[in-house]
This record gives C-alpha cells, sequence and structure tokens, in this order.
C-alpha cells in the first residue's frame, strides 16, 4: 500500500508539472524511486494510475457533497456547503485537483467516460440545488447553465493560487467564496451555524506531502 501511494505522489507531482503527456513510465518510476516492473506490479500502466488518482479525488468531491445536501433541505444552505467543500479540495489538495481537472483529455474513450460520469455526478449536485433554488423563489437566476459553470470554475481555480502562509488561510477563503456564491445567485448569506464549518477535508493519499503544511481544512 505505501508503495502504492509513493507512487501515485509521484505521478501527481509529475502530471502537474510536465503533463500526463509528457510523462514517461521511466520517468515515474525515478520520482517515486522503484524501478518499472515494480511500478507496473502496484500501479499497472500510466493510465491506470492517472485514472486512479481521478476518481479518487471525484469521489471525495461526491462523498463530501452528499453530505452537503443531506445536512438541509435548504438551497442556499446546501449551496453554501457545496462551495465550502469544494473550495477546501481545491487547497488542501491542489496539485490532484489541478491533474483532475486537467488531464481528462489525455484518456482512452472507457477510461473518460468513467470520470466524466463522476465528474457529472458531482457538477450534477451544483444543478440541482440550483434548480430547486430557482423554483422555490429562493435563488434569483438570469441564467442557470452560466451560473453553475461560475461557481464550478471560480471554485476549480483555487488550485491554481492558494499557498499556505499567504494572505488568507483556507477557512477565510471558503468564508469569501461562499459570500460570493449567496451573491451569484441573489440570496441573503447563510447564517455561520449552518455554512459548513465543521466538516473536514483530507489531504488525499495522492497529494505530495511538501505541497503545502495544512494536512486538512475546514469545509
Amino acid at each position: 500500500m505505501s508503495s502504492l501511494i509513493e507512487i501515485h505522489r509521484a505521478a501527481v507531482r509529475l502530471f502537474a508539472r510536465q503533463g500526463y503527456a509528457g510523462t514517461g513510465i521511466r520517468d515515474l518510476g525515478k520520482e517515486a524511486g522503484i524501478n518499472s516492473a515494480t511500478l507496473y506490479h502496484y500501479a499497472g500502466g500510466k493510465e491506470e494510475i492517472l485514472v486512479a488518482i481521478m476518481a479518487a479525488c471525484l469521489e471525495g468531491l461526491l462523498d463530501g457533497g452528499r453530505r452537503a445536501l443531506d445536512h438541509s433541505a435548504d438551497p442556499a444552505v446546501q449551496l453554501v456547503r457545496l462551495v465550502r467543500l469544494h473550495v477546501a479540495m481545491e487547497a488542501v489538495n491542489p496539485l490532484t485537483s489541478y491533474v483532475t481537472d486537467r488531464e481528462v483529455r489525455a484518456l482512452s474513450a472507457a477510461n473518460r467516460a468513467r470520470v466524466l460520469g463522476l465528474r457529472d455526478d458531482y457538477e450534477s449536485m451544483f444543478q440541482r440545488v440550483l434548480e430547486r433554488g430557482e423554483r422555490t423563489g429562493r435563488f434569483q437566476i438570469d441564467d442557470l447553465p452560466t451560473t453553475r459553470m461560475a461557481l464550478l470554475e471560480m471554485c476549480n481555480g483555487v488550485s491554481n493560487w492558494y499557498h499556505p502562509g499567504g494572505r488568507l488561510s483556507v477557512p477565510e477563503i471558503q468564508d469569501r467564496f461562499a459570500d460570493l456564491a449567496t451573491r451569484l445567485v441573489g440570496c441573503r448569506s447563510v447564517p455561520p451555524a449552518e455554512s459548513g464549518t465543521g466538516l473536514r477535508v483530507a489531504r488525499l493519499d495522492s497529494e505530495p506531502l511538501d505541497q503545502h503544511a495544512d494536512e486538512e481544512a475546514l469545509a
């Protein structure tokens, strides 16, 4: 198990730095400190490694998203908790999130369908919350598809610029993004007690240890 974790961390470092296409199997073995035969034994080929990394990241979002939706029937609360979850995942797992967001096109058809299925399942949570908020009058939305994409892209971007020790902590970024989300859909802010400050997002096994000081963040 430890060898598989090290392989995934090595892969994330390389895929984030030089891209999936620019990374060879020997590069992965060298980065992980093992030979190619051992790498294949523990992790399979390069694409299998990428799929495993992406699936774990998306399944983490799906699990957190389900908890966000189960907490309350209020679409505003659900939206804020989804946003806080996504921000935390991107901040705590920046390289894994970066690779997951950007390397889908490198996959073969079957693997792409699997990963896109997971991503669609997650994004549909935002869709359902926005539809329910609009239907109940909780939200004021002019263009629902554009609003959904704006929310997702806003959250996805955190992995590009967040650094521990920067001007804002993860909880502070979550607070600001939650406020932006409620403004975007035209509803009042959600009380702190309902906004999801008690949930946790852990560092994924694939995330390199040297990327950040924090191993988990409030979601």
